[in-house]
């Protein structure tokens, strides 16, 4: 019987084209308006974020992100002239919930991205819930609406049709072979840039949904200390090495088969530009998480159980607690 977590995965590219529709002049002009837009968001909404950011700035803006527990808690705040994006599917997410209340009551622009039936009322709503816990069609249709958003700014490569030239993608990739070996022991996954933020978002979803461990990458950080546990009972996945503009990613690939490390190279879709090839590359990583799974035996529908699983944990940080 095919998992949940199957069947998000390949509602993706309908719901990509979805995404490419939509109507997103009035929250552009929130943006544009903006001396700087901050992102924010937990978990995978913070990867959407840092991809968001990128996308933002590549249309001309002054962008930052945060992890939404460090904004609400630990940063100075909102500048005069600041306008905040807040990512959370759930509407639910605690530290999310009171970035965005405290933008609300302080006055500040503010544009959300949520799944269907939140009930935030700025928010530019994407899919009804994810039906597992391991999130996949909220992600990619959340990096959907960031790139139409820098398309609506001005931003090249970000248009409705190059969104659907990724949901062309993703089709492509839910047809095909997923080729990751599965390790003894653990996975790393590194590339460079946006490929990092993937590697983070890959790494995330196979701990999720497989319970193995998995950790996500910037080369350089691999480099300074990362890579120093791994060996021959694990394995080292590279992301489109050839857009590291200094080489290190596949030097790093070398170094680790010298060092009896198997390496998988992963090249991205295509014809898409990088910050938009990160969402079929995300969907090659969600396919291995849900085969990595099954093959171990586990749920990936039910991530969270037991102890972690406290309610009370999960409402820490949110406005009121």
């Amino acid at each position: 019987m095919p998992t949940a977590l199957l069947r998000m995965i390949g509602q993706q590219a309908d719901a990509l084209d979805r995404m490419a529709g939509l109507e997103l002049a009035r929250p552009a002009a929130v943006l544009a308006a903006a001396g700087r837009v901050v992102l924010t968001g937990t978990g995978t909404s913070q990867h959407a974020a840092e991809l968001g950011a990128m996308m933002l700035a590549a249309a001309g803006l002054d962008t930052r992100w945060y992890p939404a527990a460090t904004w609400a808690r630990w940063d100075s705040g909102p500048r005069p002239g600041d306008a905040l994006v807040v990512i959370s599917h759930t509407g639910e997410t605690a530290y999310a919930a009171r970035a965005r209340a405290a933008a609300l009551a302080a006055g500040v622009p503010l544009v959300s991205i949520t799944g269907t039936g939140r009930g935030w009322p700025e928010a530019i709503e994407t899919v009804p819930p994810d039906e597992s816990h391991t999130y996949t069609i909220s992600y990619t249709s959340a990096l959907a609406v960031l790139a139409r958003l820098a398309g609506e700014l001005g931003a090249a490569g970000f248009a409705a049709a190059d969104v659907a030239r990724a949901a062309d993608a993703v089709r492509q990739v839910c047809a095909g072979p997923d080729e990751l070996p599965v390790p003894g022991r653990a996975l790393a996954i590194a590339g460079c840039g946006p490929w990092g933020i993937t590697a983070r978002e890959g790494a995330l979803k196979i701990r999720e949904a497989a319970r193995m461990l998995a950790e996500g990458f910037d080369t350089d950080r691999l480099l300074h200390g990362g890579a120093v546990p791994y060996t021959a009972a694990d394995g080292l996945v590279l992301l489109e090495p050839a857009a590291d503009p200094d080489g290190l990613t596949a030097a790093l690939g070398a170094a680790a088969v010298a060092e009896r490390v198997p390496v998988t190279v992963l090249a991205a879709a295509g014809g898409l530009p990088p910050l938009l090839a990160q969402i079929p590359m995300t969907v090659r990583l969600q396919l291995a998480a849900e085969r990595y799974a099954r093959l171990r035996g586990q749920d990936p529908d039910a991530a969270i159980t037991g102890a972690w699983d406290t309610p009370e944990l999960w409402q820490m940080g949110a406005p009121g607690s």
